[in-house]
């Protein structure tokens, strides 16, 4: 079992940033992180993913350029800075983790666990 805690979510304008974290209560057995996201009415969409053993990050086609994913293996935490936001970035960010090899970091369907969710909301 991997519990995970996201945190840093807020209300912000457009153009500010937030950072949010994710801490992981053991990494040994997590593959990847992912940051997944979920408006209201939506489906929950991917936004970012990296392996632990990796620095390779991979990102939404709507965040590149934006949002960054970086981890910190000492701390077992993943973070995802998000600048540039957008009112359409509004939305519950969750993280994410898997326990295997997976090819595919962008289905939510390839992670076992996930957060409560942090909510972001973003300001005209």
């Amino acid at each position: 079992q991997v519990h995970l805690v996201e945190s840093g979510g807020g209300l912000v304008q457009a153009g500010d940033s937030l950072r949010l974290s994710c801490a992981a209560s053991r990494t040994f057995s997590s593959y990847a992180m992912g940051w997944f996201r979920q408006a209201p009415g939506k489906e929950r969409e991917f936004v970012a993913a990296i392996r632990w053993g990796s620095s390779t990050p991979y990102y939404a086609d709507s965040v590149k350029g934006r949002f960054t994913i970086s981890r910190d293996n000492a701390k077992n935490t993943v973070y995802l800075q998000m600048n540039s936001l957008k009112p359409e970035d509004t939305a519950v960010y969750y993280c994410a983790t898997n326990t295997y090899y997976t090819a595919y970091l962008n289905n939510r369907n390839s992670y076992s666990y996930w957060g409560q969710g942090t909510q972001g909301t973003v300001s005209e």
